[in-house]
């Protein structure tokens, strides 16, 4: 995809240059040496970073030199998750105009909010001429039928990230130049009171660096002892086993028509598996029935899939209507405050003791605001009289209980987490077809409920959930169940995927296997074996097990050399293998908890992860917090070595 300038009415902005590889430094006319700036990595939070560099320069830089240097193998703005070179068939998880990359008022931090326009936004820009714009004409075509309703492709996507990136480049100062480099960084290496030098594949020389900021995403991973095992296993057998991976980027070829395929995973990699094995491979669907049910009709190059995992469902589907009326006003119980009081309490933190009951009663609140506010035939109690009890009630105590019991009538009204978080605990069914049955009537009542304004109160839990994940970014590894719970909540498919889903179980090429996979490896009969819990005594058996989730972020078992290097020369690691960064700033730690005074890391492989790159709008996102503030870092880091004297060669 060809990508032209952006232009902003009433005149195209210029940006300023840029090379595909340059200096690894550079020397001003007076001779001094030119500060320089790594970015590792090209993607979303490398662009938000520079957009952020581009807005704080005036001030905190003051007309000094600057060479950005961004490094990457993949094109900039999408990086390689949002790279348009993917299918067509693989969407979003958010509505158009639920996509922004800018600030807005809502964002707390120190810089000046630079606004601009989401993605449905600038896709009504593109369409009335006031942008210029060049894409493909499939894309260019989705642009034209895109609303702020419709999850965009991936490849649409990718196009709105890399004119935000051109509209950063077109944003800086002219005294700031950015280098591409289309490569891949291995080592970061130098002292901590002198410049850097990242080491770049098939380059004999490093690029010098007074700073350097690892922007690195979403990584490959080393198999784990589970992973190596069933490798082995399958290449023993001449079976066919995919680990955790980006699906995108798979080998499907494995994958025959017809046989089964074990899938170990129901999350949002699932969904991309589905559509590349199902539309991927020639199949359609037609929608020809009461509500939008779909019929699918195979091209007879599908494998059977069956999925099943821990929780044994699909992520919910996202809700399909606006907030309408008063939000819930957040944070009320986890917040700075209580944030504060987490950190300052002695000795190791516990998720569970610590934090849970805080975040419970935060979700709460919002759940409980809404169904008062929005639906109070529904209560039996006046909203300020449950808000003054509900705040004196100790978090998941029994009081809180029996507050919630004598106030909402209706026990499908009371917000039960622990059902949420597992539908199918303790349901057991007399067959496998049985368990399909099941499974397609929780999906529809999913589905239903997502698109019904009547239970708005989840709309509320979301908003909470996003403000919850702005609080949890200053404490640092919480361990997986966090994530993996708000994922399930607030980031699964959109509504279509899931009826995609249920055609696809009608007609056979979907099978479910319930909660509690196992998984193993049968050497008598040279196959995989799956079954769950939900229905005693079943398992299939396939040539072929496929584990649909992306690898879990791991310093130690990361593919990417830099980050094991980084790891091995001093950086700290959390329990769960996640890069330690400084809260504040973003500062590699070492084992000390010492920060690193000239590198930096954001994104996926450290312990401040954000629930992502892009946001929703006016949700004060983290990842332009951090941006923000990691950008100010290295600003008045260079303002302030340049008072100093000279930066050092």
């Amino acid at each position: 995809m060809s990508l032209g300038s952006a232009a902003t009415p009433p005149e195209t902005l210029p940006a300023p240059p840029c090379v595909l590889s340059g200096p690894s430094s550079a020397y001003g006319p007076s001779g001094a040496l030119i500060p320089a700036l790594v970015i590792v990595g090209a993607g979303p939070r490398a662009t938000g970073v520079l957009e952020r560099i581009a807005a704080n320069a005036p001030e905190l830089l003051d007309g000094a030199r600057l060479d950005i240097h961004l490094v990457d193998p993949h094109p900039p703005g999408g990086g390689r998750i949002w790279r348009h070179d993917q299918s067509r068939l693989l969407w979003m998880n958010s509505m158009a105009e639920d996509v922004t990359m800018f600030t807005d008022d809502s964002v707390t931090h120190e810089g000046p909010v630079r606004p601009g326009p989401s993605l449905a936004e600038w896709a009504d820009l593109v369409r009335t001429g006031s942008l210029t714009v060049v894409l493909d004409p499939e894309t260019a075509a989705e642009l034209a039928r895109l609303t702020g309703q419709t999850f965009a492709s991936r490849r649409l996507q990718s196009a709105y990230l890399r004119w935000v990136y051109e509209r950063a480049l077109a944003a800086l100062p002219p005294h700031i130049t950015v280098h591409e480099h289309r490569r891949r960084a291995v080592r970061v290496s130098g002292p901590r009171d002198g410049r850097q030098q990242v080491w770049l594949a098939d380059r004999p020389t490093p690029l010098l660096a007074d700073l350097v900021v690892l922007a690195l995403g979403h990584l490959d991973a080393e198999p784990d002892d589970e992973q190596r095992a069933l490798a082995s296993f399958a290449a023993e057998h001449q079976l066919t086993y995919l680990p955790p991976e980006f699906t995108a980027d798979s080998d499907l070829t494995g994958l025959r028509s017809g046989e089964p395929v074990i899938v170990r995973g129901f999350g949002l990699a699932f969904i991309d598996l589905m559509v590349l094995l199902t539309e991927g491979r020639g199949g359609r669907y037609t929608d020809d029935g009461p509500g939008g049910t779909l019929t699918y009709h195979p091209s007879g190059r599908e494998p059977v899939l069956h999925v099943g995992s821990r929780r044994g469902v699909p992520y919910h589907s996202k809700l399909g209507y606006p907030l309408r009326g008063e939000a819930p006003p957040l944070p009320r119980f986890f917040g700075p405050a209580q944030v504060d009081a987490v950190l300052a309490r002695p000795g190791p933190r516990d998720f569970r003791r610590d934090v849970w009951p805080l975040i419970e009663k935060e979700l709460g609140f919002a759940h409980y605001h809404r169904l008062f506010t929005a639906h109070p035939h529904r209560t039996a109690v006046d909203w300020r009289d449950f808000e003054e009890k509900y705040a004196a009630c100790d978090p998941g105590g029994p009081a809180l209980r029996a507050l919630v019991a004598a106030s909402v009538p209706d026990p499908a009204d009371r917000l039960d987490l622990d059902a949420l978080d597992r539908p199918l605990a303790g349901l057991r069914y007399d067959s496998a077809d049985a368990l399909q049955d099941g499974l397609r009537g929780y999906i529809e009542a999913d589905l239903a409920r997502a698109h019904d304004p009547a239970h708005s109160p989840d709309l509320a839990v979301f908003l909470a959930l996003l403000s919850v994940y702005g609080q949890l970014t200053r404490l640092g590894d919480l361990g997986p169940w966090w994530h993996g719970f708000f994922s399930y909540v607030a980031s699964g498919p959109p509504g279509p995927r899931l009826r995609g889903l249920l055609a696809l179980s009608r007609a056979g090429v979907v099978r479910f296997l319930g909660a509690d996979l196992t998984v193993t490896a049968d050497p008598g009969r040279g196959v995989f074996r799956a079954g769950g819990a939900s229905v005693p005594g079943h398992a299939v058996e396939a040539r072929a097990l496929v584990e649909a989730r992306l690898p879990a972020p791991s310093v130690t078992r990361s593919r990417d050399p830099l980050l094991r290097g980084l790891h091995t020369d001093g950086a700290a690691a959390t329990p769960a293998g996640l890069l330690a960064v400084s809260p504040a700033d973003a500062r590699v730690l070492d084992r000390t908890g010492r920060p690193h005074p000239r590198r930096f890391a954001i994104g996926a492989p450290t312990d401040a992860r954000s629930s992502g790159a892009f946001a929703r709008p006016r949700t004060n996102a983290p990842a332009f917090r951090q941006n923000d503030a990691t950008a100010r870092a290295l600003l008045t880091f260079l303002r302030e070595a340049s008072c100093r004297a000279p930066l050092s060669a």
